[in-house]
């Protein structure tokens, strides 16, 4: 259900702006995109898990509020982030 290390490692890497970025908007988005598919994938045999769905809500939340960032922020960084993630909006 969660991320692991190297995959996480590996979406750092694709998606860093500079060599030891950790932090910008399109790694933390790529990591909670990841995050919310698992978790969409946890829900499909657990429908009635609510606690978990309440992780899920703010997932996306913070996934909305990063991107609403990026877009006021950058919108050329916004587009090429949603097209190569595969988001819709």
């Amino acid at each position: 259900m969660s991320i692991t290390q190297e995959r996480k490692q590996e979406l750092i890497g694709k998606f860093s702006t500079t060599k030891d970025d950790t932090g910008s908007p399109e790694v933390q988005v790529a990591i909670l995109t990841e995050r919310i598919a698992n978790l969409t994938e946890h829900f499909k045999t657990h429908k009635k898990d609510l606690h978990s769905r309440r992780g899920l809500i703010k997932m996306v939340n913070q996934r909305r509020s990063l991107l609403d960032y990026l877009k006021r922020a950058d919108q050329a960084r916004y587009q090429s982030l949603i097209q190569e993630l595969g988001l819709r909006r």
